[in-house]
């Protein structure tokens, strides 16, 4: 057997080891309720493919459990969800049903997880063709096992298949300039538009990918029909998509919010907030921020020595456009990640390759596993909070709920406005209380609750029947005298 075929097999083992690890650790907590952190984004995603499961895929006509006017400002009776397309509902309702081994829960959380897996192989290979296989190596094993990932990579959000996507269109897009296949070009404009289609953020990723065009063609790249070509059919379904939404504006989330709605950009409660909360803290753990400094100290080689440095610059763009949106949700972050863990392998190659005259080689060593160990372990103890389950009372009362109430209910379910309480009841309604005549007039026939509060107690005192059992209270609005 040939050296080149020995290499090969012993790069596939080492790559599937990674892979395989990445999985199992994806996995931990899977069978655990909808309603750890996030669990509002989750569950008003994972309810657009509870509401494909039982009533049909209809990709033009999303729906979902939340009828209250609090994301868009407009009663929506229907449930119209008009936020990303929802490709990836309609494939794990179709993978859920023909399976139908797991709960959808733990089939959206397997989805996301084989998603992941994907992202992992394209990372590897990106940085493999760029950056060479040590490197290669280094990023896919951060990229699979930082702690941020391990729990977002395994969340019911669109955000894991938008990066899926957008590393499938930057490779592919790479490859297209190397080798002017269209077919290479083919499946760069299909992930792009897909990546549209879930995130607008996808258009961060023109400062690499315009970078690339320029190294090879100059200021000649704007006399090239083939990248107007490419533009014109990335955005054409994101067009069409977000004009065909507007005939629902009740479905529409309101999100301008998220460019600067809090006013905090360039603030220095904005810097805080994404480089040391975020980036330094609950992302490197402090301690990835040695090898990631050091990679971006390293002078870059190749045909295109900035292709990286160039992607984190569109990163740190999305960023700053997106403001408001990133220091509100930690998950925003998600699509930055490739480009931090790539020069943090860069810089921990770097360090393994320095002549054994400037270092002492076991010192090397002893330093790069302490970073590693000290990074993970930092970095998890911020993030392994994000599995619990802070309100075990919301599953145990959607429970009850979902076992006595008609399937036709509408329910309210107050949870502050979050739609984690509602999720678990498996009925269409309002997240909030408050207004119950006119939500009784808008059709709301039950009300569950898991605090005795005032309004729960108006409500036991003016209408019949209601059940109260272990903390949870759920009443009938049927017959009410308010």
């Amino acid at each position: 057997m040939s050296s080149i075929n020995t290499q090969k097999i012993a790069e596939y083992i080492f790559v599937s080891i990674i892979v395989v690890l990445a999985f199992l650790a994806r996995t931990y907590r899977l069978n655990e309720p909808l309603a750890d952190w996030h669990s509002w984004r989750q569950a008003d995603t994972s309810s657009v493919t509870r509401r494909f499961v039982s009533e049909g895929i209809d990709l033009l006509h999303p729906r979902y459990d939340d009828l209250s006017s609090i994301p868009s400002g407009k009663d929506n009776p229907q449930g119209w969800r008009f936020v990303e397309f929802p490709i990836i509902n309609a494939l794990t309702a179709v993978t859920f049903n023909w399976i139908d081994v797991f709960s959808l829960e733990v089939w959206g959380r397997l989805t996301s997880i084989a998603i992941s897996i994907l992202a992992i192989l394209v990372v590897y290979t990106l940085t493999k063709k760029y950056l060479g296989q040590r490197v290669a190596i280094l990023s896919s094993v951060l990229f699979a096992f930082l702690p941020y990932n391990i729990y977002y990579h395994r969340t019911i959000l669109p955000e894991v298949p938008f990066l899926l996507f957008s590393l499938l269109a930057f490779y592919c897009f790479l490859r297209w300039l190397d080798t002017e296949r269209w077919l290479q070009m083919a499946i760069s404009v299909i992930a792009a538009a897909i990546a549209l289609l879930l995130k607008p953020f996808f258009i961060f990723m023109v400062f690499p990918m315009a970078y690339a065009a320029y190294k090879k063609w100059g200021i000649g790249l704007f006399r090239r029909k083939a990248l107007y070509l490419y533009t014109a059919a990335a955005l054409v379904p994101f067009i069409a998509w977000r004009f065909w939404a507007t005939g629902f504006p009740e479905g529409i989330p309101a999100n301008t919010w998220l460019l600067n709605g809090s006013g905090i950009r360039f603030r220095p409660a904005f810097f805080r907030w994404i480089f040391a909360e975020r980036i330094g803290r609950l992302i490197f753990g402090f301690w990835g921020l040695l090898p990631f400094g050091l990679g971006l100290m390293r002078k870059p080689k190749g045909k295109l020595p900035f292709l990286f440095h160039w992607w984190l610059v569109g990163m740190l763009a999305y960023l700053a456009v997106f403001a408001t949106g990133n220091v509100t949700h930690d998950y925003y972050q998600i699509f930055i990640i490739p480009p931090l863990v790539i020069f943090a392998a860069i810089g921990a190659d770097w360090m393994l390759g320095l002549p054994k005259q400037m270092v002492i080689r076991p010192v090397t060593w002893i330093l790069i596993g302490t970073t590693l160990v000290f990074w993970f372990g930092f970095s998890w103890f911020h993030i392994r909070d994000y599995f619990n389950i802070n309100h075990p009372e919301i599953v145990k009362a959607g429970i009850a709920a979902d076992r006595i109430l008609p399937k036709n209910a509408k329910v309210i379910a107050p949870y502050q406005g979050d739609t984690a309480f509602l999720y678990q009841t498996n009925r269409q309604g309002w997240p909030i209380g408050g207004g119950i005549a006119d939500k009784i007039d808008q059709g709301a026939t039950d009300y569950v609750s898991v605090n005795l509060d005032d309004e729960t107690k108006y409500l036991i005192e003016r209408c019949k029947p209601s059940i109260a059992l272990d903390g949870i209270t759920i009443i009938s609005l049927r017959y009410c005298s308010l």
